[in-house]
């Protein structure tokens, strides 16, 4: 990915709060994760980010289940 990336510090902060944001959804963290996703997407601009991103996201995921589109 290309631009400004988090630091080791940062990435970890993100995690944190992103988890205790999908306790505080509950039962709609899914929906919240793909508010998030569309969002972060959004603030990116730039489609080749946001693709290198979800195919990043896609890895080391169960291969039987998850094909990805590209």
């Amino acid at each position: 990915m290309k631009g400004k990336t988090l630091d080791t510090a940062g990435v970890e902060a993100a995690y944190a709060r992103i988890a205790e944001a999908i306790d505080a959804a509950g039962e709609h963290s899914e929906l919240f994760l793909a508010k998030l996703a569309l969002t972060l997407a959004w603030r990116c601009g730039d489609p080749a980010v946001v693709e290198e991103a979800i195919r990043v996201a896609l890895l080391d995921l169960d291969a039987e289940t998850v094909r990805p589109a590209r």
